[in-house]
């Protein structure tokens, strides 16, 4: 039996009480504003986008590489609150572009990293889990581990596009 909305603003009330709630998620939204500011640092604020917080769905900010840029591509960093963990993902400026750059991972056999198969509300083209959000306790190691999953998808996807979908005046895939 599904809960009706007055069952479940009463589960939120109590679970906000308890105040665990607040403290968890406020630790995943600082984490995440320090981890944009961290990027915007070393790439520039320009190659950042703004921190999305979410409705508890996930929270995220975007990084534009000049080599994805250029084909309307970008990485997200996101915090999953269904699965609970930190990821990478491969997104586009918009749906055309979505599904254009998915089929040609699709069609040309991308096996690097999970592929995720469109639907309504689907954002990622590809989909990198880094680690769950336990390893919120260590920020150090999870901004390298972060910071390494990133690098190696952006590699991954340099050498698949300048196999498959060569620049036309875009710049070589590098770093962040």
């Amino acid at each position: 039996m599904v809960a009706s909305l007055g069952d479940d603003l009463r589960e939120l009330q109590q679970q906000l009480c308890r105040g665990s709630l607040q403290r968890a998620y406020g630790s995943i939204l600082d984490y995440m504003a320090q981890l944009r500011l961290h990027f915007a640092r070393i790439h520039g604020e320009r190659a950042v986008s703004a921190l999305y917080q979410g409705r508890f769905d996930m929270t995220y900010f975007a990084l534009f590489p000049p080599a994805l840029r250029s084909r309307g591509l970008k990485l997200a960093v996101v915090f999953d609150y269904t699965s609970f963990a930190f990821e990478i993902w491969l997104a586009a400026r918009n749906r055309p572009l979505q599904r254009r750059y998915r089929r040609l991972l699709s069609d040309n056999g991308w096996s690097k990293h999970r592929l995720v198969e469109p639907a309504v509300g689907i954002d990622a083209i590809v989909r990198v889990e880094v680690t769950d959000a336990l390893a919120l306790e260590e920020t150090e190691a999870l901004t390298v581990r972060i910071e390494a999953a990133a690098q190696a998808l952006l590699d991954d996807l340099g050498c698949f596009l300048d196999t498959h979908d060569p620049p036309q005046a875009a710049s070589r895939p590098g770093s962040l």
